[in-house]
């Protein structure tokens, strides 16, 4: 079997025997950047597929074209997970989508909130965070980064098969809130460094399918909180147990 060291995520077809055109920031990095040559090799992925190594066949400054030879791994989907947190400062916001898609979630949502500092994003970005993270990774799955929606919009609008696992510093540990829950599809909802507003709150626990838990007896940081959250959650539902 073929060993390739670099990891690229193409938003193309894969099999055995197929041409895969670069884009111009693709050929860049590969060409440019590593100084790779004709006759090297690359490992794809494609959230379809799963990974197949391929051989570089045209080598440019601006393109360059990659020939599929052979599957090396299938695809590894993750949890039906959604990770939804309310933005902070940018570099605190791309460590969060960075970490959600190395430890499993399918599905990444920004919410605004009550006390959400941050009223926009550049969805673009952070998706682009999400692809370098499931390169960097070994993953095969990249997660779809949402752009920013109202929290208020998202609960009115939410699929009650879908349980909310939320973080509130006053109520008890995971194990026990989540003991008697079985897998199936989940959220967890990360609040703003203010917190949840009391209105938010109070919503959020008379909902039937939001599970309340602390993370300790230490108030976190938004995205160590975010970090946390799925570390416990993996643990106790996901594909870590």
């Amino acid at each position: 079997m073929v060993e390739a060291k670099i990891r690229l995520y193409v938003d193309h077809p894969l099999s055995e025997g197929q041409s895969i055109p670069l884009e111009r920031e693709q050929a860049h990095y590969l060409f440019g950047v590593m100084r790779l040559t004709t006759g090297a090799y690359v490992a794809l992925f494609n959230s379809r597929d799963g990974e197949f190594v391929a051989e570089v066949a045209e080598a440019g400054k601006r393109g360059g074209v990659l020939t599929c030879v052979e599957k090396t791994r299938e695809l590894q989907m993750p949890p039906d997970l959604w990770l939804l947190f309310a933005p902070i400062k940018k570099a605190r916001t791309d460590f969060i989508v960075e970490k959600a898609a190395e430890m499993g979630a399918k599905r990444i949502v920004p919410v605004q909130t009550d006390f959400t500092n941050s009223e926009r994003i550049r969805q673009d970005r952070l998706q682009a965070h999400a692809i370098e993270a499931a390169e960097q990774c070994g993953g095969t799955y990249v997660p779809e980064v949402a752009d920013l929606q109202k929290l208020d919009r998202l609960l009115t609008d939410w699929d009650e098969e879908r349980q909310i696992m939320f973080c509130d510093e006053t109520l008890v540990g995971a194990a026990e809130a989540l003991g008697d829950v079985k897998d199936g599809k989940w959220a967890i909802l990360i609040g703003p460094e203010g917190g949840f507003s009391d209105v938010e709150r109070k919503r959020l626990h008379a909902l039937p399918y939001a599970h309340a838990v602390s993370l300790g007896p230490r108030i976190l940081r938004a995205d160590t909180a975010a970090v946390a959250a799925m570390t416990v959650w993996q643990q106790q539902l996901g594909d870590w147990s």
